[in-house]
């Protein structure tokens, strides 16, 4: 498991996260863990995707690591803390569940969040706004399995990576960039959720799907994408304050890794600069 043991251990009021896709190959699972070991909240939001129904279909890939993600969510509902399950298309079967309590995780079709500082955000996966998954799954399915095969390609090219001492790269959110179809499908996505917050009368929008970690202001109102946990590793996180915030553990992994090794071939094991220290424990807002 990647160990960033600068890292401070902060705590928020709400944890948002989307697309972990337990049951396939791609999926960052001991990343993950190394996250929900080093941040704490009061509130965790699961906003679907969270293990891919339509993988473990084809084929059973569950190994120990993707079991501690759910062990590790279970002792933290059990502790106290309420976490909301809001399925998505891969996990669609929970659908079936809906007003249902596993363990203290209570399944809801999507939610309403108020933040601290009053602002209210509807909380969906976001897949009943594409136009593909609701009116031709057969090409979502399609477009699935291409996926799994860019993951594959990627599972490969980031084990060479680390022969070589390289941290952890998705080559398969690479090349979704360099897609212009791909481009214009985000953009899309993005301004009907923000269009259907503007409907509802809510000031935001938290949601997944797309694996395109967001935060930003659309028109009047604010589009959050939590991203995922097979290319970007990423989250939203709500501060005491109600601030909303966009974090990359990946990017923070490879920082502080990148510091640990330096550390290491210096021999000194003395503290990183204070502007360093600053990137891996104070994540820009």
């Amino acid at each position: 498991m990647t160990r960033t043991g600068t890292l401070k251990q902060p705590h928020f009021r709400t944890l948002f996260l989307s697309d972990i896709h337990l049951g396939t190959r791609g999926c960052q699972a001991e990343m993950l863990l190394d996250f929900l070991e080093r941040h704490t909240a009061d509130k965790i939001y699961l906003v679907g995707d969270i293990f891919d129904g339509w993988r473990l279909r084809r084929g059973w890939h569950w190994p120990q690591a993707h079991n501690n993600v759910i062990e590790a969510l279970l002792t933290k509902a059990h502790q106290g803390v309420p976490i909301i399950y809001i399925p998505g298309n891969h996990d669609e079967v929970m659908r079936n569940y809906i007003g249902t309590h596993f363990g203290g995780i209570e399944v809801k079709t999507s939610d309403e969040h108020v933040t601290a500082d009053g602002r209210r955000f509807l909380v969906t996966h976001g897949d009943q706004f594409d136009v593909v998954v609701m009116n031709a799954k057969w090409l979502a399915y399609l477009g699935d399995r291409a996926y799994n095969l860019m993951l594959m390609a990627n599972t490969g090219y980031n084990r060479l990576r680390r022969l070589w001492g390289g941290q952890y790269w998705s080559l398969s959110n690479w090349a979704k960039q360099q897609v212009k179809r791909a481009v214009n499908f985000i953009g899309e996505y993005e301004s009907v959720l923000a269009d259907e917050a503007v409907r509802g009368g809510f000031d935001g929008i938290i949601c997944g799907h797309i694996h395109k970690a967001a935060m930003e202001e659309l028109g009047d109102v604010a589009y959050l994408n939590c991203g995922d946990w097979v290319e970007s590793c990423t989250a939203i996180v709500e501060h005491p304050d109600g601030r909303l915030q966009l974090i990359d553990w990946a990017r923070k992994t490879r920082v502080a890794n990148r510091l640990k090794r330096r550390r290491s071939r210096d021999g000194s094991g003395a503290q990183p600069p204070a502007a360093e220290r600053k990137k891996i424990t104070e994540p820009a807002p």
